[in-house]
């Protein structure tokens, strides 16, 4: 008795371990079925997704920042097509006032003679200075201008040469028509200058404008050469020359009497616009070193980027030159009344806007765009686009056909179990009943 009841408690104890040996399959099967229509997410994962907010409520960063930092992401050089058409209209209606309407020379290029008149106080006005001139004289003046303000305000008035009779006989016809204070505060001619300039000189002074012009070029040249590669050092000229013929379109637009203060305020800009644009090319540098190694953003791309990194260091270079020019331009002409600052002020005024300009919207997109023309820059350029256009083919792939492929695996599986003489099902593991041990 006790051996068949010990018997049958093995055997017993032998179906609950093979029962339980069995079920392990079963549960194991549906927990992979479960993993795999639906992951498991954790609560965290659900608690985030729920209190996630929508993308409009997300944080903008407004355009200064954007700007700030260089993230503005402003596509300059993929619209450098609109950039060269505004930069051709510009050179175009530069060169064509230069053409049609020239220059306004002043008296240190052409000669002649400059009489100066107190104000006074009222003040007098151009246009009466002008009808004195024609009665005393009988011929019109070239200029009549009034500078500075306040007491230190003056009347300059510019003719072509006058003899000395034809001086004295305008400075009396100022003095009776004006009653100009001299220094001792009372009226006579000498409260009234003159000035003459011979022709000769004026020539002289023109030709060592042009060689100091020449040279200054050249010396740059030299150095953009040896600083920079081929493309750059083209670009960076070119940019240049751009800067001087757009500036000197504005003189002639405008009608800026042209001085010798003008021509050092003009080398004074180009070497602004040389550095401005030096600052883009040493970023554009330094992004695209090595660019043909790697695959991620093509040359152009790079360079954009470097133009959105270097926005506001060339704003705030732009600014922080123009605010004592502007400080010059009203201390000179409002305050003082020296006119040969006006002249250096308004050039450099004029020249840091169109180098500003021209650094960022005409330098670097040539520099693309002669750079795209090589072999080197081309391939590299291929080689990115195909790489995107593999990738988002395949994205595509997966958003459109991931759940097919899905299925289609899932149905595939049992198949191949079958052909093999299965159920595609998991087997279970089969066990012979033990006989009782007498």
């Amino acid at each position: 008795m006790t051996g068949r009841h010990s018997g049958d408690h093995d055997d017993t104890a032998g179906e609950d371990r093979k029962e339980q040996h069995v079920s392990e399959p079963r549960v194991g099967l549906t927990k992979a079925k479960a993993s795999d229509e639906a992951p498991p997410v954790s609560v965290g994962a659900v608690e985030q997704t729920e209190s996630t907010e929508p993308a409009e409520s997300a944080p903008k960063h407004g355009f200064l920042n954007r700007l700030y930092t260089g993230t503005g992401g402003f596509d300059v050089i993929g619209k450098r097509k609109l950039w060269y058409a505004v930069s051709g209209i510009i050179l175009a209606i530069a060169v064509l006032s230069m053409v049609l309407r020239g220059f306004t020379f002043g008296i240190d290029f052409e000669g002649g003679t400059k009489v100066s008149i107190p104000a006074g106080d009222p003040a007098i006005s151009t246009t009466q200075v002008e009808e004195v001139f024609s009665q005393a004289l009988g011929t019109a003046p070239e200029s009549v201008v009034l500078v500075g303000s306040g007491e230190s305000a003056t009347v300059q008035v510019r003719s072509e040469t006058l003899t000395g009779e034809q001086t004295d006989e305008l400075t009396a016809a100022l003095v009776e028509a004006f009653h100009p204070k001299g220094p001792d505060g009372q009226p006579g001619p000498e409260a009234i200058s003159s000035s003459d300039v011979s022709p000769t000189w004026g020539g002289q002074i023109t030709n060592k404008a042009l060689i100091a012009l020449v040279v200054f070029v050249l010396i740059v040249s030299i150095y953009i050469a040896v600083r920079y590669e081929r493309y750059m050092a083209i670009s960076a000229l070119a940019t240049m020359f751009f800067d001087l013929v757009v500036t000197a379109g504005v003189y002639s637009l405008v009608g800026f009497e042209v001085t010798p203060a003008t021509v050092i305020g003009l080398l004074t800009i180009l070497g602004f616009s040389l550095y401005d644009t030096v600052i883009v090319f040493d970023k554009v540098e330094e992004n695209t070193e090595g660019f043909e190694h790697t695959t991620r953003r093509t040359y152009a791309e790079q360079a954009n980027l470097a133009v959105n990194q270097t926005f506001m260091r060339s704003i705030n270079t732009s600014v922080i030159s123009a605010l004592p020019i502007i400080a010059l331009m009203i201390i000179a002409v409002w305050l003082l009344g020296v006119g040969t600052l006006q002249d250096l002020a308004l050039v450099q005024l004029v020249g840091v806007v169109v180098g500003t300009y021209s650094s960022i919207y005409f330098a670097t997109p040539l520099l693309v765009s002669m750079r795209e023309r090589t072999e080197l820059v081309g391939n590299h350029t291929r080689r990115v686009l195909k790489k995107r256009a593999r990738a988002a083919g395949t994205d595509r792939a997966e958003e459109s056909g991931g759940d097919e492929l899905v299925e289609a695996a899932a149905a595939k599986t049992p198949a191949k179990a079958a052909a093999a003489g299965g159920t595609g099902r998991p087997s279970r593991p089969t066990g012979k009943r033990k006989s009782p041990r007498n």
